[in-house]
């Protein structure tokens, strides 16, 4: 590891902090599969276990901004920690229902949807305290370059850890176990001196600081869509070409090269010092990100669809950091948690639509194609996005705002 990140690592209180954030954060990456296998083997229906998971997934993104607002308001300890345990309390009550003879689908359902709506934002909460660790500038984009690459590094490490649960024992012992690990990193989170400094802001904020107020915000909001389409058209395209090779196996290969690239990105992207704007930087990063997933098409052979993916995957981090920067540079401080939330509930959102358009478009077409759907659409986001800076670019209002990190 460079000098830079361990820098970051050992600025004072940073571990601290971050260790449990992290372990809080692996919750998130073992609930999806762990709640699909309670709700399909009380149910035996995957219909069932994916309207469970879909409405969870729904309540979260929905939810996402309104939670964070609640963590700005009131401060991390209290906030998260009430987040958490109804989480954990959710969790539990999926379990004991799953665990009876014959539950309701649509009662299961239902409370999915509930809990989906209590997920603690702690990679939100966490990057807001990276903001009170560094100064804007080339520290700050290592820490929250550190912070993706960690993340990703979770979210292809957890779904192998809840299938090992599943395996070693049952999907209710699986909720109870992600209740678990979310109740102990939130705790351990906000029990540092770092977090309790975050207290309730003793004034409302105004209307006039929401993030969604800001000139350009929206404009990130929306390319950052354009990142979530391609993420979610690489998560259902890549397992659907395994399955025409005839291997499931392959899916995991093909989605952690995708992972793979997406970190060695995020590494490579803070260990850079970076002249141009951030808004140019996104709108860069999107586009190439967007063209070759386009590419991905036209290959063939599912190694050289390894490497791709890879490549694909490599822009990936380093779209998300350059939004936690822009969503830094254009909000104000008492509503940065929101802000970075609604970074995520983008490429989360995007993410969805895209599972869904592109996972009916599977059952028509030959796999591969599917990347050219989603392309397409990141494009027409993308082009959406650049299209207001653009008519503001010249009264320069946006292009200074988005400049001054």
């Amino acid at each position: 590891m460079s000098s830079g990140y361990l820098e970051v690592l050992r600025t004072t209180g940073a571990l601290r902090v971050f260790v449990p954030a992290l372990v809080g954060r692996l919750s998130f990456a073992m609930v999806t599969l762990v709640l699909l296998f309670a709700v399909q083997e009380s149910t035996d229906s995957f219909a069932v276990a994916g309207a469970a998971t879909g409405a969870f997934g729904l309540a979260n993104v929905i939810a996402s901004p309104y939670r964070a607002r609640f963590v700005d308001r009131r401060g991390q300890r209290f906030a998260l920690n009430s987040l958490a345990i109804a989480f954990a309390v959710g969790l539990g009550g999926i379990a004991a229902l799953t665990a009876q003879p014959d539950p309701s689908s649509g009662a299961l359902v239902a409370l999915a949807a509930i809990v989906g709506m209590f997920p603690p934002p702690l990679g939100a909460s966490m990057r807001v305290l990276w903001g009170s660790l560094t100064a804007p500038g080339a520290l700050r984009t290592k820490a929250y370059s550190i912070d993706a690459v960690c993340e990703e590094l979770l979210f292809t490490t957890g779904p192998l850890i809840a299938a090992a649960i599943l395996s070693a024992a049952s999907p209710p012992v699986g909720l109870l176990a992600t209740a678990a690990v979310a109740l102990a990193g939130t705790v351990g989170m906000t029990s540092s001196s770092l977090s309790r400094q975050l207290v309730a802001v003793t004034v409302s904020p105004k209307k006039s600081s929401r993030p969604l107020r800001q000139t350009g915000f929206v404009a990130v909001l929306t390319a950052l869509l354009g990142v979530g389409v391609v993420l979610g058209t690489v998560e259902v395209v890549a397992p659907a070409v395994a399955d025409s090779e005839g291997s499931v196996a392959l899916a995991g290969i093909l989605l952690a090269s995708f992972a793979a690239g997406s970190a060695v990105g995020g590494l490579l992207y803070g260990q850079r010092t970076w002249r141009s704007s951030l808004v140019k930087r996104l709108l860069t990063l999107a586009t190439v990100m967007t063209a070759l997933c386009a590419l991905l098409t036209t290959i063939e052979f599912v190694v050289i669809l390894g490497f791709g993916l890879a490549a694909v995957g490599f822009f990936l981090a380093p779209s998300l950091v350059t939004g936690y920067l822009l969503a830094d540079d254009l909000t104000a401080t008492e509503v940065r948690t929101e802000a970075s939330s609604w970074i995520n509930a983008a490429v989360n959102a995007g993410a969805a639509v895209a599972a869904v358009m592109v996972g009916f478009a599977m059952d028509a077409i030959e796999p591969r194609l599917g990347f050219i759907i989603g392309a397409a659409v990141s494009f027409i986001l993308l082009i959406a996005a650049t299209v207001p800076i653009l008519r503001n670019s010249k009264p320069a209002p946006v292009v200074n705002q988005l400049q001054s990190a």
